[in-house]
């Protein structure tokens, strides 16, 4: 697959996926603000993936379009990182894992507004705007679960906890990521790191919650290796497409 083609369809399943993990709180949430609040999030989200795929489908020139890669592939061919397609938990995981992903997708398309690959810096100066808002309010409700009562410190520790090894992936450099670097169209990963480890700590310092001290990082969804947890949000998502291929709406 063309380079841009792969880096696009990096990023765009990363939002694919987080915007059908929170579309999952719709009419589930600990209140009605909030289910407008994650269920506008996820919206945006897969604005974006829209753009993104319809680019990667483009570059590949091989006649699929974002339906195509959003529906009928199997989750070996999803290059996503695994943090965005953990399942939700408990409200307070996944406000950590927003709050540590989009406090990562604000500094990347920041950065990625100034690509040498039109599309893609369009799809980031939009974006911006959107995952700011994300990353505010995930950062609100930490500091509201964090300080807040004994029970809800403890799950938003434990969210924290949960998530915090896997966003290590999200700053991996790989080939790929090195060859577009040096044409200006993508971003050095792991540039964004010293930033990112800045902000989220302040948040869980504020939150009177601990940075968790760990080694492991699992990694792998770059290239299609996920738990089968994906595979599960897959057959959900997908079985309206593939039980009716071609019908319109």
């Amino acid at each position: 697959m063309n380079d841009v083609a792969a880096y696009a369809l990096r990023l765009g399943d990363d939002a694919l996926v987080l915007a059908q993990r929170l579309g999952e709180w719709s009419a589930r949430a600990p209140d009605l603000e909030e289910d407008l609040a994650l269920t506008n999030i996820a919206l945006d989200l897969l604005g974006q993936a829209r753009a993104l795929l319809t680019r990667a489908g483009e570059l590949e020139s091989a006649g699929r379009d974002e339906d195509d890669l959003a529906f009928l592939r199997g989750d070996r061919e999803f290059c996503n990182a695994l943090i965005v397609e953990q399942p939700n938990g408990d409200f307070a995981r996944t406000i950590a894992r927003q709050l540590l992903f989009s406090t990562y997708q604000l500094a990347l398309y920041d950065r990625l507004c100034d690509s040498a690959d039109e599309v893609l810096s369009g799809v980031a100066a939009k974006a911006v705007k959107e995952v700011a808002y994300h990353r505010d309010h995930a950062r609100e409700w930490t500091l509201r679960l964090g300080d807040g009562t004994q029970e809800s410190h403890r799950r938003m520790q434990d969210g924290i906890d949960w998530m915090w090894p896997l966003a290590g992936e999200l700053f991996e450099c790989d080939e790929l990521n090195e060859r577009l670097v040096r044409r200006g169209i993508a971003v050095d990963a792991r540039a964004l790191r010293p930033a990112w480890e800045h902000v989220v700590t302040d948040v869980l310092e504020e939150a009177t919650l601990a940075v968790p001290e760990t080694d492991w990082a699992p990694s792998g969804g770059r290239y299609g290796r996920h738990g089968e947890a994906l595979g599960h949000m897959l057959a959900v998502m997908q079985s309206t497409h593939r039980a009716h291929p071609g019908a319109t709406w």
